[in-house]
C-alpha cells in the first residue's frame, strides 16, 4: 500500500464519516461543522486526482462562502427567535430500506466491475492548462463575462442605493 492509497482512504473516511454526521445529527450547528469536514475531504480527494484548481475552488466557494453563510445564518436566526433549531427524524424505516437497496446496488457494481489493475501515472496539475486556455482560446468570453459581472455589480449597488432613499 502506497502513501497515495493511504491518503485516499484517509480522505474517504473523513468525507464519509463527516457526511454521515451531517445527515444524522439533530443539531444544525454540529451538522454545519461536519459539513465543513466533508468539504475539506472532497477537496483532498480532488488534490489526489490532480485537479488542484477544483480543490481550491471547492475550498474558496463552498467552505469560504456558502458554509460560512449557512453557519452565520443559523446562528443569527437562532438568537433572534429563541427557538431551538433541530431537525426531526421521520420515516426512518422507508429511508433505511432505500439506503439498503442503494448500498446493495453499489456493492454489486463494485464487485462485478472489471477494474483496471495496472498502475497509472499521476495526472499533471490543471491550473496551468486552465489559465492558458482562458487567456488564449477563450479570452473574449473571459473578458465579456468580467464586463457582465461588473454591470451586475453596478446594477445591484444602484438598486440598493435607490431603496435607501
Amino acid at each position: 500500500m502506497t502513501l497515495y492509497d493511504i491518503l485516499f482512504y484517509l480522505f474517504a473516511v473523513i468525507t464519509i464519516a463527516s457526511a454521515f454526521v451531517v445527515v444524522t445529527t439533530k443539531n444544525v450547528i454540529y451538522s454545519g461543522f461536519s459539513l465543513l469536514l466533508t468539504f475539506f475531504g472532497v477537496a483532498g480527494i480532488y488534490v489526489l486526482l490532480g485537479a488542484d484548481f477544483l480543490a481550491i475552488v471547492q475550498i474558496m466557494v463552498y467552505v469560504g462562502g456558502i458554509l460560512i453563510l449557512i453557519l452565520f445564518g443559523v446562528m443569527l436566526t437562532n438568537k433572534i427567535t429563541d427557538v431551538d433549531i433541530r431537525t426531526g427524524t421521520i420515516h426512518l424505516l422507508p429511508a433505511a430500506v432505500g439506503v439498503g437497496i442503494l448500498f446493495g446496488a453499489l456493492i454489486s457494481v463494485m464487485v462485478w466491475t472489471d477494474w483496471k489493475s495496472e498502475p497509472v501515472e499521476l495526472p499533471v496539475t490543471t491550473t496551468y492548462t486552465i489559465g492558458r486556455e482562458l487567456l488564449t482560446n477563450y479570452v473574449l468570453i473571459f473578458v465579456l463575462l468580467g464586463l457582465l459581472l461588473l454591470v451586475v455589480l453596478i446594477g445591484a449597488a444602484s438598486i440598493a442605493r435607490r431603496d435607501k432613499e
